[in-house]
């Protein structure tokens, strides 16, 4: 894959002095197309062997385009926050939003590439690492993200030739570290296992683009080039309905049967058992998350259910056993005009917790499978891949520590009305019920479809759905603590 970037590409001064005003004049209006339909984000990434240029291409860039929507950033080994959280995380709070142009240096890549030059990783690792890049970058591709990937090459010899040229020059010693040094002597071995992972990761939505990096003219109007392409090529397109996605079709249901009918909502529990068991489980999930092993878990609590099920009362008896400075709770609404511009899952990744501390989602991504299903907010194509794409998130956190605790709070139809009823008819509660409640009554049986569909597809052994019977206060209240102490407790045995 890197045979024609080994030829000796080169451009002459005068073919350069003609192209590049022309080419930078041209990447400009097209980055001021972008900032204004703000229609989609722009990320490109670049990579390649030491020398080729990564560096002097990105300041490049950074000088032919406009910096005002332009944010560059770059990897290199992860701090002690980052490593705290998914491998993902930095790289999920990273991304541009729609209508500007982000630039990585280095990013997902690198580190499987590394890991497995200096045998820390097996093959059978890298190969995982590679799936889990496809998948990821699939996502980022359906969102909207336009992902322009570069890979600059050396030989050997022109590698060994331009790290001697900069280490002899006094003004450009500088560049050439020791670390550059140590990579240019594992050159084959990197070039061996950079190869396999390029080609494996160049995909229809996100193709890698090999550039000679020998000459450093010929590797700036190329770069700048297929980036000017690949923009125009996308602002040229118009707005239309996306392709039909490939996840296969839900099964119908042809009979009444359904994980949610098969809950017995007249469970109960008196008042004075109920006092007696919740002391004695805060005090089990106090003592769990002070545990000292707790320090290299987190813990995600999702809260979903029907309106007027009780998930704030839950969530209160689960957080009164909680020191205030261990968690936060997050209310998730309508999103915000920043939120819009991002990938979907962004305004949660953002909350992921570092190891020792605790989130609790008040509703959830699963807002895509359910509400934005339901009431049309989003395509079917969107809904329908977001199944797989939760289920990697949630195997992220999973992987890297979190405990994540799914809970659906249910209630019958005639209790629902009888709550949406008291919380009118009291001053303090008022503020509980909106028009909105009341209309998504009407479609009690879209929304019962889709919480079936979403257990099945997204109760995972990583991450199971726990349907808590919820016409009972008291009852609702007990399992869902429950379920969140026993979950830590059995994640700080393993």
């Amino acid at each position: 894959m890197f045979d024609s970037a080994s030829l000796d590409h080169r451009i002459d001064k005068d073919t350069y002095k003609k192209e590049e005003p022309k080419l930078r004049e041209a990447l400009l209006n097209a980055q001021f197309d972008l900032a204004q339909s703000k229609r989609f984000p722009v990320l490109i990434l670049v990579g390649g062997v030491e020398g080729a240029g990564k560096g002097e291409t990105i300041n490049l860039l950074n000088e032919w385009m406009d910096p005002r929507h332009l944010v560059t950033r770059a990897f290199a080994e992860p701090s002690e926050e980052e490593r705290e959280r998914p491998y993902f995380w930095r790289f999920w709070r990273g991304l541009p939003p729609k209508g500007r142009i982000g630039i990585f240096h280095g990013a997902w890549h690198t580190l499987p590439i590394l890991h497995r030059v200096w045998g820390e990783s097996s093959k059978a690792e890298l190969e995982e690492e590679i799936v889990r890049v496809n998948r990821f970058e699939r996502m980022l591709a359906n969102e909207g993200v336009l992902l322009v990937k570069f890979w600059l090459h050396l030989t050997k010899k022109q590698q060994k030739k331009r790290l001697k040229s900069l280490a002899a020059d006094p003004d450009t010693a500088w560049r050439v570290t020791e670390q550059e040094w140590k990579y240019a002597r594992k050159y084959d071995d990197f070039v061996e296992v950079s190869e396999h992972f390029v080609r494996q990761t160049s995909t229809g939505e996100a193709p890698w683009h090999v550039v000679a990096g020998a000459d450093e003219q010929y590797r700036a109007l190329t770069v700048g080039k297929t980036i000017l392409s690949a923009l125009a090529e996308r602002l040229e397109e118009k707005p239309s309905k996306k392709a039909k996605d490939t996840t296969p079709a839900l099964l119908p249901s042809i009979d009444k049967t359904n994980v949610l009918r098969a809950l017995k909502l007249d469970k109960k529990l008196g008042k004075e058992k109920y006092e007696k068991e919740l002391e004695h489980w805060q005090g089990r999930l106090a003592l769990a998350v002070r545990h000292k092993r707790f320090a290299k878990r987190s813990l995600v609590c999702v809260f979903e259910g029907n309106d007027a099920a009780g998930k704030g009362g839950a969530i209160r008896r689960v957080t009164q056993a909680l020191d205030a400075r261990q968690y936060h709770t997050v209310p998730i609404a309508a999103p915000t005009e920043e939120e819009r511009a991002q990938p979907y899952l962004w305004r949660f990744w953002r909350h992921v917790p570092r190891r020792g501390k605790i989130v609790i989602f008040d509703r959830s991504w699963y807002g895509r499978v359910l509400v934005e299903r339901v009431e049309g907010f989003c395509s079917e194509a969107d809904w329908l891949r977001a199944y797989s794409e939760l289920n990697d998130f949630e195997a992220e956190l999973g992987e890297h520590g979190a405990v994540v605790v799914k809970l659906f709070l249910s209630i019958s139809q005639d209790e629902q009305l009888r709550r949406f009823k008291e919380r009118a008819a009291t001053s303090f509660k008022r503020f509980k019920i909106t028009d909105e409640d009341w209309r998504n009554r009407k479609k009690w049986g879209a929304y019962e479809a889709a919480i079936c569909d979403m257990v099945d597809r997204t109760s995972t052994e990583e991450a199971p759905w726990t349907l808590v019977e919820a016409n009972d206060k008291y009852f609702a209240r007990l399992k869902v603590l429950k379920t969140v102490t026993q979950a830590v407790e059995a994640a700080l045995e393993r």
